[in-house]
């Protein structure tokens, strides 16, 4: 790994190194990707095989998976969407609402906590947490229902040596999520030396990500995210404000605080920020921009840049470029 992106990533408080870590190809669960971006690391009681990551893919698009089968994972991680669901907030099996946004699933293997408040300090513990609370399962169960189909009798026996349960489903799924890695962007390739990639205006935006508008303070490239957590003021005045990390730490300190989003394909990822508050990329920058509503406890991070209307559009430009182009086909399911 060249030194630069070691430095970054380590910087961002995000894993770089791990066991048995593979790129898997576009017949198996994810694609081959050219971008900034290594593998990313695997625990040691699941490396990731192509196999296993095919498995997981057709668990994730399966909606037997959920206590009443009606709900995939993937129904709330759309591809074209940017890996989330197009909505201010997340529905659940049933109708339930949940209080935030559903955060892109893009790059979630580099991260070293999950959730908004970085509650889940483990990729597979988020995914049985999500599979019990929004796809509304009781894993027992939910694993007995797949046991019984005969197409992942033989598949489950073959990564596993062991039929479908509430342990090595987790594991599956976690697998095919290490593959959503961003794929090459037009940024990507304007960085490799394609001087066609992105416009004048894109590159004016990058400059201005990186300087006068502050945004690479927190949205360190290559994830575009340092995996910490910031007040933006944006429960400021709400009449039950969300205590975001704070709820995690009990740390006064992180009071409506939370985790930096990746802006990989942010810009088919809308609604934006942890509440869904902001419908479009150009509302979300000007926020930030701006900075941001009054509150005591907002970062120091966050003050007003004084962006002229031109230096607001160019910065919607740069980000429009980090828009991955890879192919992605759904599974067959069993």
């Amino acid at each position: 790994m060249k030194k630069s992106l070691r430095v970054c990533l380590l910087a961002a408080g995000v894993a770089v190194v791990g066991l048995g870590c593979v790129t898997v190809s576009q017949d198996g669960a994810g694609y081959v990707r050219s971008s900034a971006l290594p593998a990313p690391p695997d625990p040691a009681d699941n490396p990731t095989t192509p196999e296993k990551a095919a498995l997981g893919k057709q668990l994730f698009f399966d909606p037997r998976l959920s206590g009443d089968g009606s709900m995939a994972c993937q129904g709330c991680h759309y591809r074209h969407l940017g890996w989330t669901d197009g909505l201010p907030l997340s529905r659940k099996v049933g109708g339930g609402m949940n209080t935030r946004h559903t955060p892109s699933v893009y790059n979630t293997g580099y991260y070293t906590s999950w959730y908004w408040d970085g509650r889940a300090k483990t990729l597979e513990g988020q995914i049985t947490a999500a599979w019990k609370a929004q796809i509304g399962a009781d894993p027992v169960k939910a694993a007995a229902v797949i046991a019984a189909v005969p197409g992942y009798q033989a598949t489950f026996q073959k990564v596993f040596g062991a039929a479908p349960d509430a342990d090595n489903i987790p594991k599956a799924l976690a697998a095919f999520l290490r593959t959503l890695n961003s794929g090459e962007a037009p940024w990507d390739r304007h960085v490799a030396g394609d001087t066609t990639a992105v416009s004048a205006d894109a590159v004016a935006g990058h400059e201005l990500f990186v300087g006068k508008a502050g945004c690479a303070a927190c949205h360190r490239p290559p994830l575009y995210s340092d995996s910490l957590f910031y007040n933006i003021g944006l429960e400021a005045g709400k009449t039950n404000p969300d205590p975001g990390r704070q709820a995690v730490t009990k740390e006064a300190k992180d009071l409506s605080a939370f985790k930096t989003p990746s802006l990989r394909s942010v810009a088919i990822a809308g609604p934006y920020f942890h509440d869904g508050s902001v419908s479009s990329l150009d509302g979300a920058v000007r926020y930030m921009a701006s900075g941001g509503k009054a509150d005591p406890n907002k970062s120091a991070l966050l003050i007003d840049r004084k962006l002229s209307e031109r230096e607001i559009s160019q910065l919607v430009a740069f980000l429009d470029t980090l828009t991955s182009d890879e192919r992605f086909q759904a599974p067959t399911l069993p």
